[in-house]
């Protein structure tokens, strides 16, 4: 802030003393003795020196604010070579540094808003304007030009003059002025070609500074383009005209700058409410409706990330940015960790200032839907952990159901045939300790297959896989021993997982009595409710089953020791 505040002092200082220069000898200044000129010299430096200390204030690592304030410095060093200044220092460093300020522009110009130059045209561009004007136009020629022997008796002496070499003086100047013209329109090129090539977005962004530093550009090329013939810059009434524009066209630079940071600050104000508003108890998700509204892309999304290569939305939901078609992915970060991820139109966040604000002003809130990010994706892991263990349990029991009815039940199945034909062969003159004995073997048979039937059904009903639960509570009806009233039951087939849940809750709730049961399918739902007249021991179980599915069970019981079991089975 100290820095800057002499700088200003120092800007304002160095405008008043160019003024008086200017007026010191008027006939080989641009300004003049009128007050336009005083008006176009003070207001094109002391305009863009304001706006550029606001800028390097406001972003105090960006080059741009320095480069306009050593451009608005280098506007006013253009009137220090006159004859009149009476100082060899001060005319020495106008004659080096009076053609400066146009490479610092298109600099400034060109590195707008992030500050760097983002091609290798850019850089060569501006490395050859500076070169050129600092160099070939500047420095070269004054180190072979001396004054008194130029006819210019009211000149200081020429500090940095190596030897008076008037024919070279001359020719470099010459030369200067040819490669100030092409620099000059090659900063022109470079500029229209950045806003050609850029989103619309970042052309909003960066078309009007690069407007009104090209126009300014464009007539220091006029500049040296109407010097062609005479061999060097002069200050002729039609090159003072050129100035004048000039002067307009660096105020209209400042403006533009200024309102890039009107911008930024109504941004910011923007931000800084949808932050207000997020200090609110918000749903998940509120952070990125703000955004959206914020930043008018309707379809933005945020997504966390919530391990490694891993990215899940503020619901837990996993999200795959692999793919995301047809939109941008721009990456949050925050003291080089990444905070979060913007899923946006293209273009949105071309503008790296503007990602910076996002990230600063919603920084907390970010961070907060980031870690409920993370606790949603974990109980959403654990959630599909569970469904994949009772799937696996579901599974396993089908496979023992069907290797108990292929395997032992045939074998036993197939025993007690041959054990009737051995009873049948013993014939009339049968013995008859061995038929008694024949016999109860085929007894226990009969009851060990009816055991392992039941076992068998038990574990997991075979009907249940080939019918569906209807034929499956149907079957149960018939099997099980207390009364089991049947009402209305879905017909379709249900996700097999779905259809065992609904199955144990109704084979549960029988084993405490007779019982009622119906099911409906009703809003992506499997809804299953059992009457019985006590409750069934393996409740908690039937709960643990049911929300493994992401469902719920809900039981009432009434006064006279009635209960009904109601249990939501997700089914889609």
């Amino acid at each position: 802030m100290r820095l800057r505040l002499v700088l200003w002092a120092a800007g304002l200082a160095l405008g008043v003393f160019s003024l008086l220069i200017a007026r010191a000898d008027p006939a080989f200044s641009f300004a003049g003795t009128s007050f336009g000129g005083a008006v176009a010299l003070l207001g094109a430096g002391w305009a863009l020196l304001t706006c550029a200390l606001a800028h390097w204030g406001r972003r105090p690592g960006n080059a741009v604010g320095p480069l306009l304030v050593a451009a608005s410095c280098a506007w006013f060093l253009a009137e220090w070579d006159n004859p009149g200044v009476g100082s060899p220092a001060v005319f020495t460093v106008g004659l080096v540094f009076y053609a400066a300020c146009a490479p610092l522009v298109g600099w400034a110009t060109l590195a707008y808003p992030s500050g760097r130059l983002s091609s290798w045209a850019e850089r060569v561009a501006v490395s050859v304007a500076l070169a050129g004007a600092l160099i070939v136009v500047g420095l070269l020629p004054a180190l072979f030009f001396d004054p008194a022997t130029r006819g210019c008796v009211l000149c200081p002496d020429n500090l940095v003059l190596v030897s008076d070499e008037s024919g070279l003086f001359d020719d470099l100047n010459r030369v200067g002025v040819h490669l100030g013209l092409a620099w000059s329109l090659l900063l022109v090129a470079v500029a229209g070609w950045r806003v050609a090539r850029s989103s619309p977005a970042r052309r909003r962004v960066v078309a009007p500074i690069v407007l009104a530093g090209g126009i300014y550009l464009a007539l220091v090329a006029s500049s040296f383009g109407a010097s062609l013939d005479r061999g060097f810059l002069g200050s002729s009434t039609f090159d003072q005209r050129l100035w004048l524009a000039q002067a307009a066209a660096l105020v209209a630079l400042a403006l533009t700058v200024a309102w890039g940071l009107l911008r930024t600050r109504r941004m910011r104000s923007s931000l800084a409410r949808l932050v207000v508003e997020l200090g609110e108890p918000a749903p998940a998700g509120g952070l990125r409706d703000g955004l959206a509204r914020t930043l008018a892309d309707p379809e933005l999304e945020i997504v966390y990330p919530v391990g490694e290569g891993h990215y899940a939305d503020a619901g837990g939901r996993t999200v795959d940015l692999a793919r995301v078609e047809g939109r941008v992915a721009t990456p949050l970060v925050r003291d080089g960790r990444p905070v979060a991820v913007l899923v946006h139109r293209a273009g949105l966040l071309d503008d790296p200032e503007l990602v910076e604000e996002v990230t600063s002003a919603a920084r907390l809130a970010l961070e907060n839907e980031r870690l409920q990010a993370e606790v949603h994706a974990q109980l959403e892991d654990l959630r599909s952990s569970r469904a994949r263990i009772i799937e696996a349990g579901d599974a396993e029991r089908r496979r023992l159901e069907r290797d108990l009815h292929d395997g032992a039940q045939q074998r036993l199945v197939g025993l007690s045939l041959a054990l009737r034909l051995l009873r049948a062969q013993l014939g009339i003159d049968r013995d008859q300790r061995l038929a008694r004995r024949l016999d109860e073997a085929g007894v226990e048979l009969a009851r060990a297959v009816a055991e392992l039937r039941e076992l068998a059904h038990g574990i997991h009903p075979v009907v249940l896989s080939d019918e569906g639960l209807a034929a499956a509570v149907e079957a149960l009806a018939e099997a099980t021993p207390a009364p089991l009233r049947i009402g209305a039951l879905p017909q379709e087939r249900f996700p097999a997982v779905v259809e065992t849940a609904a199955y144990l809750v109704v084979a549960e709730a029988t084993k405490a009595g007779a019982a009622r049961v119906s099911a409906i399918r009703r809003d992506g739902a499997l809804l299953v409710e059992v009457e019985t007249g006590a409750e069934p021991q393996g409740l908690v179980d039937l709960e643990d089953r049911v929300g493994a599915l992401d469902g719920r069970v809900a039981v009432e019981r009434a006064s006279g020791g009635g209960v009904r079991i109601r249990a939501e089975i997700p089914c889609e």
